[in-house]
């Protein structure tokens, strides 16, 4: 399995399995190896091209179309042929939201993880199995405070992705509060134009960053079409209240919270307000957000749903 998604590959590598994953000397994007900012267990080595040559796989877990060759030319097999496969897809389907060819489609013999029902839906999958299983988190704890009247965001590459991650609407919660948002490349976002400050905090190691986050008093999720956002889910399990746009599988995934989830910017705003000046109500909510992630995303079950694909491919 290459490290590609570091939150899932987190909460995938907790189970029982074995895991290898590829290093390149210069751990560029198909070597990363082990993480930095994320601690895995002792059941996850890194190896080489060649080890992985001399490597015998029981399977291999795809997330990239390149993935396919970079097996072959590294190991000698064929995913979904020689080595059984399955191929997590993390994303929403791009360029068209509804009528995207999946890079799957006509692999009969490799199953397609959805991450979000969502996905599966309006995905083209063509002839390939398709298997949805929804997202499990390592538990942080409780460790909401909310000592910081602040709004918090976590999110990658924020100014690349623009519009796609809801970069644009920081500006509206700076509108009634200071906003401090973590993540790679969120340096440049730091201002002091809108009525209130946005700090753009950089990449932070996993663990503290649940700190940091527990620290403020609201979770603010913006992404406007991108998969269920792990982020988002770990705010809820430190027992953060959050508000969220109402979109791709938000409203499913929220239902039954205590999740402000609305596309009217102005609901949002009026709720970070008044969670900035409840703070009881805030730690209520928060509760109950935490109440709602342990029953539905909880890692036994995350796991238990992937130990049985993983079997059923292995035949």
């Amino acid at each position: 399995m290459w490290h590609v998604h570091g939150s899932w590959s987190t909460a995938f590598v907790q189970g029982m399995h074995d895991v290898v994953v590829p290093v390149l000397p210069d751990r560029s994007r198909n070597g990363l190896g082990l993480p930095t900012t994320y601690v895995w267990p002792e059941t996850v080595r890194e190896m080489s091209p060649e080890q992985l040559a001399r490597e015998d796989f029981d399977v291999v877990i795809l997330q990239r179309p390149e993935e396919i060759a970079l097996v072959q030319q590294w190991t000698g097999r064929r995913a979904g042929v020689d080595l059984p496969a399955v191929y997590v897809e993390h994303n929403t389907p791009k360029p068209s939201a509804f009528d995207s060819e999946h890079p799957m489609s006509g692999q009969r013999r490799i199953p397609i993880a959805h991450v979000t029902h969502y996905n599966a839906l309006m995905w083209d999958n063509g002839d390939a199995p398709v298997r949805v299983i929804e997202h499990g988190i390592p538990d942080p704890g409780h460790r909401y405070s909310g000592m910081l009247p602040r709004v918090a965001c976590a999110v990658n590459e924020p100014v690349r992705r623009g519009r796609v991650t809801g970069t644009d609407l920081i500006r509206h919660f700076a509108a009634v509060a200071d906003v401090d948002v973590f993540g790679m490349g969120t340096q440049p976002l730091t201002t002091s134009s809108f009525p209130h400050e946005v700090i753009g905090h950089g990449d932070v190691p996993h663990a503290a960053m649940h700190d940091l986050l527990a620290h403020r008093r609201v979770y603010a999720h913006l992404c406007r079409y991108t998969s269920l956002g792990l982020s988002l889910l770990e705010a809820m399990y430190l027992g953060m209240p959050v508000v969220a746009l109402s979109v791709t599988e938000a409203p499913e995934a929220l239902a039954g919270s205590a999740a402000v989830v609305s596309n009217d910017l102005q609901r949002l705003q009026i709720a970070v307000r008044d969670y900035l000046h409840d703070p009881d109500r805030a730690v209520s909510d928060g509760r109950s957000n935490r109440a709602h992630v342990l029953a539905r995303h909880a890692l036994p079950r995350f796991h238990a749903e992937w130990d049985q694909l993983l079997k059923e491919v292995l035949g």
